[in-house]
């Protein structure tokens, strides 16, 4: 596919092709005049050192790079800022090198410093932090068009985002230090740093290629002195914020002085005297988060129009200018709030943060949200609720309220860092023009509301139970899978755990899963919970039968009799979420409901889930080579409780399962499976046993399920 040139023009403007002589080995993106962002690999590779060469290299060392669309003959010369060389390493903490062939690891960036003007032309790119809706693309190392690859986010596992390729298109490492452009935006949205591949061509209707790209975020993170990065130009709320301004900044000394400061701030080069007020909202429009730089500024200059009306009457003028201007600033840029230094500040403190789970924190910060975004942990979670503005009776920002619940929650574990995240808080809300006052009260609310510590001898509410969550991608065979295993327990939040991204049996996913349960799940007070997550044509695979093998004292390990095993799927449409709000909220008196022989046609089976739209339970009982249909019937549905039987059928087997979840409450029907599946085991002679071959698909009403994307890998947030 080629890009088309107007569409990619700022694409092309900075993308750079890194070069061991005349062989291109990957890519770049220019991000200011003279600074070049790749892969540290990418730069190993170039320098002829091998890919995961942790040593910063010597001040001799040069790269060579070309600009394709700019000045495709002209070799440039660059250096490696020693200063900003952050080489790949196996863990978020730490200088572990990273093991071959295991993803996702740290680090991978270096910024390269041209030793000379780039060509005239040459612009550097956009960026903004990527989108899970949009499509995005990315070039081979020489620019050429052809290879060019498109992709789509599949889901962001800090400090990765995962892209399935369309259109079963080949990605080289050849990509990687490139950048991933979102066309519709005009951004950057990440760095391609991997690429998973199958070990033989891949047969039709199979999973695509994923591909693996660095963050924003991440790269902000990994190199807070990188000057901050251009943004697309800004279209809506210019004119207000050149109105607003010209009531905050009283004469030209005034904005003079603002220019120079902010240019210096953004590491951007001041107009001087020529500076005015067009110049310097275009400064502060044209950089990531220079519209909060910019705020920052002017309450330093000008302190009394950010100052409480309530000090002296005279401020109120001042005080409704300074909100004129917040509003328009908003306006422009609705996602940023903070500036850099207070998102640092902040990623930093919410790194030592354990107990606070980022969807339950979005659920409480915006109850009436219609649908919340999609988060792996609290600093995308804190980003989340940066783009949103308060409503309308609420004097303080959801933003400043998140961070307050997280202080007031990780208190548990000690003063730190809760007391660092409500001083953190105050000195934002301050230099916001947020009342003081009113974060106080806030803070107050939520501690008052917080439940207090049961009497001696008046009992305990159990936590949560502690869950293990296995996304699993078969081959075709259904024999071989790669997959990602998360954890999430009560009050801790929800996190990668591993990656295994060669292909493996069954039993290296179990021993992996009980490798899981015994470093990263505490299993007080109940047995951990293991939730499989399948393609929907996957859902018969007998994930509840496996087992490792007998190769210790203990014996093999069985997590379907040990822990509780349910399969969900990733494969909810807008559609079948609806049906899924709607059948819980009949729960109170839902019916149970069975699919048997006389509904394995399609239409008979929609019809009969239409027909009963309160029922939560279903039970699919016919024979075997019909359970894929009516699974994704009931699926399409929002049936969030399956049973089945995978080799059983009949009104005999229909009336037992009735007879196991009839009376129990659909919290209870997980340990319920367990225990006839148990009780099964434990009775080799009866053959007959309903438990043997017992099948649950759970997508259970105390969480969501799957945010609405019909691609695999996209974890739910319980």
């Amino acid at each position: 596919m080629n890009p088309a040139a107007g569409t990619d023009a700022p694409l092309q403007s900075a993308f750079a092709s890194v070069r061991d002589g005349e062989r291109p080995v990957g890519a770049g993106v220019l991000v200011a005049e003279r600074l070049v962002l790749t892969c540290a690999h990418v730069v190993n590779s170039a320098l002829g050192r091998g890919r995961f060469e942790q040593s910063t290299p010597a001040c001799g060392d040069t790269v060579t790079l070309r600009l394709p669309h700019i000045a495709p003959a002209r070799d440039l010369t660059a250096r490696v800022l020693r200063e900003l060389w952050v080489p790949p390493r196996a863990h978020a903490a730490g200088c572990v090198p990273v093991e071959p062939g295991r993803v996702p690891y740290h680090g991978d960036l270096a910024v390269l410093e041209l030793t000379d003007a780039p060509p005239e032309g040459a612009e550097p790119a956009p960026f903004l932090q990527h989108s899970h809706a949009g499509e995005v693309i990315a070039l081979w190392a020489s620019g050429n068009p052809l290879p060019t690859v498109r992709a789509v986010p599949r889901v962001s596992a800090p400090p990765w985002i995962a892209l399935d390729v369309l259109g079963g298109a080949q990605v080289t490492e050849g990509f990687s230090g490139g950048p991933l452009w979102d066309r519709e935006r005009q951004a950057v949205v990440g760095l391609v740093a991997a690429v998973h591949r199958a070990p033989e061509a891949a047969p039709p209707g199979a999973q695509p290629t994923t591909m693996y790209a660095i963050s924003i975020p991440a790269i902000e993170a990994e190199l807070p002195a990188l000057p901050p990065s251009a943004v697309p130009t800004a279209r809506r709320g210019v004119q207000q914020l050149l109105t607003a301004l010209e009531r905050v900044l009283k004469g030209r000394e005034a904005v003079l002085a603002c220019e120079q400061r902010l240019a210096a701030r953004l590491g951007r080069p001041s107009a001087g005297p020529a500076a005015d007020l067009d110049r310097l909202v275009g400064l502060a429009v044209g950089v990531r988060r220079g519209l909060p730089e910019l705020l920052d500024l002017v309450r330093d200059y000008e302190p009394t129009a950010a100052a409480s009306p309530y000090d002296h009457p005279a401020h109120y003028g001042a005080r409704e200018d300074w909100e004129r201007l917040r509003r328009a600033a908003r306006t422009v840029r609705p996602g940023e709030y903070l500036t850099t230094r207070q998102r640092r500040d902040l990623a930093g403190l919410l790194a030592h943060c354990t107990r606070t789970d980022p969807r339950t924190l979005l659920e409480r910060v915006l109850p009436h949200a219609p649908e919340l975004p999609a988060v792996t942990g609290l600093a995308d979670a804190v980003d989340a609720l940066e783009g949103f503005g308060p409503a309308t009776a609420a004097p303080v920002p959801p933003l400043l309220q998140g961070v307050v619940r997280i202080a007031v929650e990780e208190r548990a574990n000690g003063p730190y860092p809760a007391e660092d995240l409500d001083a953190w808080a105050e000195r934002v809300a301050a230099r916001s023009g947020v009342d003081e006052a009113a974060v106080s009260q806030f803070r107050a609310d939520i501690e008052a509301a917080a439940a207090p510590a049961p009497p001696p001898g008046a009992g305990h509410r159990s936590a949560a139970a502690p869950r293990v969550q296995v996304e699993l991608l078969p081959t075709p065979t259904g024999r071989r899978f790669t997959y990602q295993i998360w954890t999430f327990a009560d009050g801790l939040a929800h996190r990668l755990a591993l990656v295994h991204d060669a292909e493996a049996g069954s039993e290296q996913v179990v021993d992996d899963i009980r490798r899981v349960l015994r470093t990263e799940v505490r299993e007080d007070p109940e047995t951990a919970l293991v939730e499989y997550f399948l393609p929907a044509a996957w859902l018969g695979l007998d994930v509840d039968a496996w087992e490792s093998p007998d190769s210790d004292e203990d014996g093999p390990f069985a997590p379907g009799l040990t822990r509780r095993v349910v399969v969900r799927t990733t494969e909810r449409s807008r559609e079948s979420y609806a049906g899924w709000k709607q059948r819980t909220a009949a729960l109170p008196h839902a019916k149970r409901l069975v699919l048997d022989h006389r509904h394995t046609d399609r239409k008979v089976a929609r019809a009969q889930l239409e027909i009963h739209r309160d029922a939560g339970t279903v039970i699919v009982c016919c024979e075997p080579h019909h359970h894929g249909t009516l699974l994704r019937q009931c699926v399409q549905a929002g049936v969030h409780t399956v049973l089945w039987h995978r080799a059983d059928h009949g009104e005999h087997l229909a009336q037992d399962l009735l007879a196991l979840v009839d009376g129990t409450d659909h919290t209870e029907v997980p340990e319920a499976v367990r225990l006839e599946r148990a009780k099964a085991m434990a009775e080799p002679e009866s053959a007959g046993h309903p438990g043997r071959k017992l099948s649950l698909l759970y997508d259970a009403p105390d969480h969501r399920p799957p945010q609405l994307a019909p691609d695999a890998w996209v974890l739910t947030q319980p």
